[in-house]
């Protein structure tokens, strides 16, 4: 019989840091009560943490994480880890996201199968008592249908209430009462050193639980590690708590047992945990759902600035005096908010809205705080001085207006089946009418009521369904230039073509 070898790792530093703890008690103090009790309730300076801390923060929050399964119908030519839009991800052998479990190389079929199969584990947090969970965007993106699995085991379907590509985050909604919520903390009170639990779903091990410590703050993996940039916000909490593939969307929180950050990255040279993990802020996250929540999408702010981070080659090149660190003005946008305030380049800024930027990621997490229309004051060197001054972040059409949710809505029309007598008389197959046209795309572009779609960049249409994909597909592209290329024809037998600009 085969024998199977666990090595027990984590047991051997546990005891060993206990034996450290209870030597050190003595020499720095606790806050033990005259009964001789631990006050757990607060985590001091001086205090010795116990075993105590970790079990009741434990206890506390895992029945706050969820398991999130995410399924879709496979398309011709799908296979699981091959060529599909997560396949540049898996096979980066050095940045790992986390799109749930393992995924295994299949010969493409030739036929996709009718029911949905199961594309995507990750987690979820629980933030409120109605079923409003937070997670991780890439876990619920391309899905079809999501299913939620409580702590309990109870399945629920989830419905998605926003996501924000981004900040890498999403907020699902779950027809439940009197969950388990854990509580939000503040993740700029963290410390390096401090303990911290991640709790979530590694391949597929349910309520799984470990420790570690707060190794960085206000990090970017892109500008650490010189690899590209995944083009979102990047100001992650860096830990040592072990974290793998499912564990995406899951908790991280300190032994208060509040939530501090969710999961989402790790760093690694095989595709596993090596030691360094990442979790996105709660100073971001609030601010992300609260505005998914309340307008349908993020409310982002711009400076409309093109920097870089100050290093000593810039400093002795630009002959830079008064600052070592800090954000590098190397262009002002036009007709935007740093423009109006009358930021110049060569610039250094070193803070936004009482926030140091001294770095990429603390400039990123300071305006992914805020909302257009804040008036907030940014302080600077130019030439040696040091300055103040206040401007009034703007959006990304340069105004301080309401930003709505990026969908196919904006096109600004409805469609209905083209009847089969009309498809007749002009000898078409397919397409889509539009039956009304209102403020929106397809009006600035010229397209009027009547008219039949029946080809959008080289793509049939058949149906609003195929409209709405290809607007997606569109929108989430890389292309500069977002344009949806439009042939199509009126009941008058008169074919036209327009190009919608989906850019923003």
């Amino acid at each position: 019989m085969k024998k199977v070898v666990i090595v027990l790792t984590s047991v051997l530093a546990t005891v060993g840091a206990m034996a450290l703890f209870t030597s050190a008690k003595a020499v720095l103090g606790s806050a033990d009560g005259a009964d001789g009790t631990t006050d757990s309730s607060a985590l001091t300076p001086g205090r010795i943490i116990n075993q105590d801390d970790f079990t009741a923060a434990a206890e506390a929050t895992v029945n706050g994480v969820v398991c999130v399964k995410s399924y879709a119908t496979p398309s011709r030519g799908y296979s699981r880890g091959g060529n599909n839009s997560f396949g540049d991800f898996f096979n980066d052998p050095f940045f790992e996201f986390f799109f749930g479990q393992p995924q295994q190389r299949q010969a493409p079929r030739t036929e996709p199968k009718s029911e949905p199969q199961q594309i995507g584990l990750g987690s979820g947090v629980i933030i409120s008592k109605d079923g409003y969970i937070v997670t991780n965007n890439h876990v619920i993106a391309d899905a079809e249908r999501l299913e939620v699995t409580l702590n309990d085991n109870r399945n629920f379907t989830a419905t998605v209430v926003g996501a924000d590509a981004t900040t890498d985050l999403a907020l699902i909604k779950i027809d439940a009462d009197d969950l388990h919520v854990i509580p939000i903390g503040d993740s700029e009170q963290l410390k390096l050193g401090e303990w911290v639990l991640a709790v979530g779903n590694p391949f597929g091990f349910t309520s799984s639980v470990t420790a570690g410590i707060v190794s960085a703050k206000a990090r970017n993996i892109s500008s650490s590690t010189q690899t590209p940039s995944s083009g979102g916000i990047e100001s992650y909490i860096q830990t040592d708590a072990a974290v793998n593939r499912g564990n995406s969307g899951g908790a991280l929180v300190n032994l208060r047992g509040e939530l501090v950050g969710i999961n989402t990255a790790i760093y690694s040279q095989t595709g596993t945990y090596a030691g360094c993990s990442f979790a996105i802020p709660t100073t971001i996250i609030k601010k992300v759902i609260d505005d998914i929540k309340k307008y349908g999408t993020v409310q982002r702010a711009y400076l409309g600035i093109e920097f870089v981070e100050l290093t000593p080659k810039l400093v002795t090149e630009k002959e830079i005096k008064g600052v070592n660190a800090g954000i590098y003005v190397a262009k002002v946008v036009e007709r935007s908010a740093a423009m109006a305030m009358g930021l110049r380049e060569g610039d250094v800024i070193v803070s936004l809205a009482g926030h140091p930027t001294l770095s990429t990621a603390q400039l990123q997490e300071a305006i992914a705080r805020c909302s257009p229309g804040d008036k907030v004051e940014i302080v600077f060197y130019r030439d040696g001085e040091k300055k103040s001054d206040t401007v009034v972040l703007r959006n990304s059409q340069g105004n301080t207006a309401i930003t709505h949710p990026d969908n196919a809505s904006s096109l600004g029309a409805k469609f209905v089946s083209v009847n089969d007598e009309l498809r007749k008389l002009l000898g078409i197959n397919g397409g889509v009418q539009v039956s009304e046209v209102n403020d929106g795309r397809f009006a600035n572009a010229g397209i009027r009521s009547t008219f039949i779609i029946l080809e959008i960049n080289g793509s049939r249409v058949s149906s609003a369904d195929d409209i709405e994909k290809i607007y997606n597909a569109i929108r989430k592209s890389s292309d500069s230039n977002k344009v949806m290329f439009i042939t199509g024809i009126y009941p008058n037998g008169k074919a036209d073509y327009y190009a919608v600009n989906l850019n923003d």
